[in-house]
């Protein structure tokens, strides 16, 4: 078992764990944390009972609503929303189920994000929904503390070692959320067996955002994965931006930061209705 084998293999170094060369400056720094924050990890891998995410988006639909993953989103790199306790996320968390979320996204990542393994174990233990860990995940580690359903996996910083860590991922029983952001990455991750695929309308090298990467993309992965799960992410802020990714082939939607400003419920709400007004 894969688990078995880590316990006695020596970490990497990290410039042999991801690829580098292209890298923005604020992603260098995130990474480098990452590592840090990862070697003082306890090796307790958990089995996780996994809550299904397709069964959400099925249940979503079915009750004529658009798909919404939800994030807890304490920060970004440039702004802070606001300060989270657990207590806080949970909270926050709740009032995203209420407002029609099918799925909670937990930012775990503490130096740019504020984010922390305490917040997801809080409102994982408060929603029912599916929670995703969404963090800067480059060694084993950092999956064995992960009590999620779902756990954010980047193509471009993982690179060879993306199918280790999925089967990782896999072998706790969460569901491995592969996000890519290029064709290229997606033709890789198409390659494997990966069925919960994420597109980040963001480009990790220079940070801007572009939804037509979602556009391009999504039709490409629908075309050779037909039962794929796909979801969109970064740079959606409307409800017209929701149906743009859905009609584009997303089946659904990852909303942070036009979430956290502002009233939750409400803005939470009115893209999970999007598609009242068509």
């Amino acid at each position: 078992m894969p688990w078995t084998r880590l316990r006695k293999r020596k970490a990497l170094k990290p410039e042999k764990a991801i690829s580098r060369l292209w890298m923005h400056r604020i992603l260098e720094e995130i990474i480098n944390s990452a590592e840090i924050r990862a070697e003082s990890i306890e090796f307790q891998p958990l089995r996780v009972h996994a809550r299904s995410i397709r069964e959400s988006i099925e249940n979503a639909r079915r009750r004529g609503e658009i798909p919404i993953i939800s994030e807890v989103k304490p920060a970004s790199p440039t702004r802070t929303f606001r300060d989270l306790t657990p207590s806080d996320a949970a909270d926050i968390a709740g009032v995203m189920e209420r407002a029609g979320a099918c799925g909670i996204s937990v930012l775990t990542e503490p130096d740019h994000f504020h984010g922390s393994i305490e917040n997801l174990k809080a409102v994982r233990k408060s929603v029912s929904l599916p929670v995703l860990r969404k963090d800067f995940i480059v060694r084993e580690t950092q999956i064995v503390e992960s009590e999620a359903d779902m756990i954010l996996l980047i193509a471009g910083i993982l690179s060879e070692r993306l199918a280790e860590f999925i089967g990782l991922v896999e072998d706790l029983g969460a569901e491995p959320l592969v996000e890519v952001h290029t064709q290229a990455e997606a033709e890789r991750v198409l390659a494997g067996d990966a069925d919960l695929i994420g597109i980040n309308n963001r480009d990790l090298e220079t940070m801007e955002v572009d939804l037509r990467v979602t556009e391009t993309l999504a039709p490409i992965i629908r075309r050779e994965r037909p039962d794929a799960l796909i979801i969109a992410e970064s740079g959606v802020r409307t409800p017209a931006d929701v149906l743009r990714m859905i009609e584009s082939g997303a089946d659904a939607v990852l909303v942070g930061g036009a979430i956290m400003e502002g009233e939750i419920y409400k803005n939470t709400e009115r893209l999970v209705h999007a598609g009242d007004a068509e």
